[in-house]
């Protein structure tokens, strides 16, 4: 294998030859296995079998056929062979402040021992291994050693409970599962072994569980509990592996990993990634948004985004996309707000990060903390680039972020892009000078979209519709694991005609023809008629100065429909505190009245920004709204809530806490104001 630093042409595709061609420079940057008498790797660039209608199956789609390459090859070994190995990977900080810096040649070794261990342990090409860890280096080791040797990974957020793993165990089929005996979160050691020793129970087909000791003093490792025969602690299988493992080739479309994601309804879809089609785009589209445009400078290019390890953003734009560029990166176990807010302020001076990608609902967040703005005490000069991914970001978190992280001329790449894709769709070029904030702007080069409506029309300005993509990158998901006719249902019957992925979300195009993402489209509102956006009414929100975050949800309506309500976390929540029996005649009405106001303001407010027709009937204050790992809010669940409904699958939330939070206020809502719609709270 020889490094080939060639790069995919500067130019949007028209015809389907240009994009062909497009793709394929783009996959001459990563390193193939040389075949005599062939001019390039592979012997088909890309086939595509329509859908099967009548089957419920398909389309069958391949990109790079015949072509052959390692993964972890790409990501690690060439840049040691191209001289590199003294590069930094791997700038690690823990959340108790433990650091660790892994070079090129590093990682190499440590691939290389995890690589020898899993072989050790019976895995081998086509085995699934479910990665059950929080945000360390022993994640991306583990990761890139499944995918050196053949195998199939699956990481599950360590946050996640013993049900959602045990699912994502059952339901991959794995053989090996990788956690570790704890992990620190917000300033606590929590336990973890328990959860995976409750997923692994009953019937599966695990055969080792492999343990990272993260929190365990080594005095105390007979403290943890461990099966016989089956738990193998990682400092004796990995730690005592050889350091050198000679990568084969696999096949372009062999799988490389699966994304579980949820649906509104029914169990998490497992997408299957398969190897040279996403890590090609992966890779492209890294250098595109993140690398800097002077190739001269990239070397002091520090990289970092913020998702857990085991997010579809995390692989493409933490695992594989930057290492296979050879980049430098941070990784963060922590959460943002452990030991202080402006921890991560303190991890981009420290490092001197210059690409900071990260969530709308962390810029939210940041806004909340630091309301003043970020104070100069933090040194953020390094910052050449701002990215969010996730979902639409508010214009004025937009703005906030933009003028306090990046110095007020930063650009952003406001992504949208979902884990189907397995890479970005649609952003602002970095290299703009002028932007929308919260506009997804274009496609990238290389992929195509449209807005349409139920009958595949393209939609004018202004009008909602769905958006399609219609031109998919090589990085597309396969299938959905185990179950052909659930990928086939979800994202192709609607425009099986046309051949169209279909997103899920609502979007419209402005008068330029540039794209706006409105949300899913089941969190569409139709109120007397009129359809509206949540995402567009929680931006009101959000742009009002008491509003820090806002989840805007439908309610049943015998007049009109559907009633808009809005959750909503304030910045200032002491001024609104929940009435309690106990207190004060007096304080009850000063509470009372405060919330008339704020109820008042907030449903002018929105009004004022898009019109009455989207005025929430109630707006109610909560210390915080469900979200998934990527950011997005729930809004189903909203709904569910305040319906008193069933609620659907919640095994995605990062912040499960808020549902009884909510569940206290609509409580408090029945037995103290009724149904009056007005602002309810539920700090005490």
């Amino acid at each position: 294998m020889g490094v080939n630093t060639e790069t995919a042409p500067a130019s949007v595709p028209v015809t389907n030859e240009e994009r062909l061609a497009f793709w394929e420079a783009a996959a001459l940057r990563l390193d193939w296995e040389d075949v005599p008498g062939r001019d390039r790797p592979w012997h088909t660039t890309h086939r595509r079998v329509p859908a099967d209608v009548d089957a419920g199956i398909g389309p069958d789609i391949t990109w790079f056929e015949g072509g052959r390459l390692n993964v972890a090859y790409n990501c690690v070994d060439r840049h040691v062979a191209a001289g590199r190995g003294d590069t930094v990977a791997l700038h690690f900080e823990g959340e108790p402040g433990d650091r660790r810096t892994i070079s090129y040649a590093e990682l190499q070794r440590e691939v290389s021992r995890a690589a020898n261990a899993l072989l050790g342990l019976g895995i081998t090409k086509g085995d699934r291994v479910v990665i059950y860890l929080p945000v360390i280096p022993e994640t991306v080791i583990i990761t890139l050693a499944v995918a050196r040797i053949g195998a199939i990974h699956s990481l599950v957020f360590g946050g996640f409970s013993a049900e959602a793993l045990k699912f994502r165990v059952e339901d991959t089929g794995a053989k090996l599962l990788v956690t570790t005996d704890g992990q620190f979160r917000r300033g606590v050691a929590v336990p973890v072994k328990d959860n995976a020793d409750a997923a692994v129970s009953g019937q599966n087909n695990i055969e080792h569980v492999l343990v990272v000791n993260r929190t365990t003093p080594p005095e105390q490792l007979d403290t943890v509990p461990m099966t016989k025969g089956r738990d193998v602690w990682w400092h004796n299988a990995v730690g005592q592996a050889p350091d050198v493992h000679t990568p084969e080739v696999f096949d372009a479309e062999t799988p490389l990993f699966i994304m579980y994601t949820s649906g509104t309804t029914g169990k998490p879809k497992g997408l299957v990634h398969t190897s040279g089609g996403y890590l090609t785009q992966a890779s492209w589209s890294f250098e595109h948004l993140f690398s800097n445009p002077d190739p001269a400078l990239r070397a002091q290019d520090v990289h970092w985004c913020t998702a857990d390890l085991a997010w579809v953003t995390a692989h493409t734009y933490e695992l594989y996309g930057p290492l296979s560029n050879g980049a430098t990166q941070v990784i963060f176990e922590g959460t943002p707000n452990t030991p202080h807010p402006g921890r991560h302020f303190e991890i981009i001076e420290r490092y001197g990060v210059t690409q900071y990608y990260t969530a709308p609902t962390l810029v939210r967040s940041l806004m909340g903390w630091f309301p003043d703005g970020v104070p100069d005490t933090y040194d953020l000069s390094s910052i050449r680039l701002l990215g969010t991914v996730g979902e639409a970001i508010n214009p004025e978190a937009w703005r906030w972020f933009r003028e306090n992280v990046g110095a007020g001329t930063a650009p952003v790449v406001d992504t949208w892009w979902q884990s189907e894709t397995g890479a970005t769709i649609l952003s602002p070029a970095p290299t703009d000078t002028e932007f929308k904030p919260g506009c997804a702007a274009r496609p990238l080069p290389g992929v195509g979209t449209r807005i349409v409506d139920d009958a595949g029309n393209t939609v004018p300005p202004g009008v909602q519709g769905f958006i399609v993509v219609d031109a998919p990158g090589p990085a597309i998901a396969r299938t959905v694991w185990g179950n052909p006719q659930r990928y086939f249902d979800s994202y192709w019957r609607q425009y099986a005609a046309q051949g169209w992925f279909l997103a899920g979300d609502g979007a419209k195009y402005d008068d330029d023809g540039d794209i706006w993402i409105l949300g899913r489209v089941d969190d569409t509102l139709n109120v007397s008629g009129h359809l509206l956006s949540t995402i567009e009414i929680e931006s009101a929100l959000v742009s009002h100065p008491d509003v820090v975050e806002a989840g805007v949800c439908p309610v049943a309506d015998p007049k009109t429909g559907h009633a808009v309500v809005a959750f909503v976390v304030l910045k200032d929540s002491a001024t609104i505190s929940s009435v309690a029996a106990h207190r004060a005649s007096e304080e009850r009405a000063r509470v009372s009245k405060r919330r008339e106001e704020i109820a008042a303001e907030l449903r002018a407010h929105v009004a004022t920004q898009i019109g009455p027709i989207a005025k929430p009937r109630d707006v109610v204050v909560v210390p915080d709204v469900p979200k998934t790992r990527s950011g997005k809010i729930m809004r189903r669940l909203l709904t569910q809530l305040f319906e008193g409904t069933t609620l659907g699958d919640t095994t995605s939330l990062q912040n499960e806490p808020s549902i009884a939070g909510i569940q206290t206020v609509l409580r408090e809502r029945t037995t103290t104001l009724g149904n009056t719609p007005e602002v309810r709270n539920t700090h005490d």
